[in-house]
């Protein structure tokens, strides 16, 4: 079984800079080529493009927001030993209105684990299904 004490680092370290509106530290934590999908299906295509992205977001609507994973620690799954598929939930500022699930992939990139993959998908109701 791969450690995965890495891979916690890596999201903490996620939450770190989301918390301190870092948009370069931010970014850094993904790989060059990564997909970045928000919550509204925007793909952030690229590390520079993730930048720019949560700068404005940084800097705007999201300013002063603080990230948490919430109650339920993130599941991590080795699909190989460079490779970790992840499931987490979160919300921006404890607003649980704003619950995510988040899914991310992590690959070990030189020698250093970063994101190459984040889809943020809004928990909502299913349309007519019971409550």
């Amino acid at each position: 079984m791969t450690e995965a004490a890495p891979i916690h680092q890596l999201l903490g370290a996620l939450v770190a800079a989301w918390n301190a509106g870092d948009a370069t530290g931010y970014a850094d934590l993904f790989a060059q080529d990564a997909d970045y999908i928000t919550f509204f299906g925007q793909n952030m295509a690229g590390r520079a493009a993730i930048e720019a992205g949560h700068r404005a977001l940084f800097e705007g609507p999201l300013k002063g927001s603080r990230l948490s994973w919430g109650e339920t620690p993130p599941k991590i799954r080795f699909l190989r030993p460079d490779v970790a598929a992840i499931m987490a939930g979160g919300h921006p500022s404890g607003d649980v209105t704003q619950a995510s699930v988040i899914t991310l992939t992590a690959v070990r990139d030189g020698g250093r684990w970063r994101f190459a993959s984040f889809q943020n998908t809004r928990v909502a109701a299913v349309p007519g299904a019971p409550s």
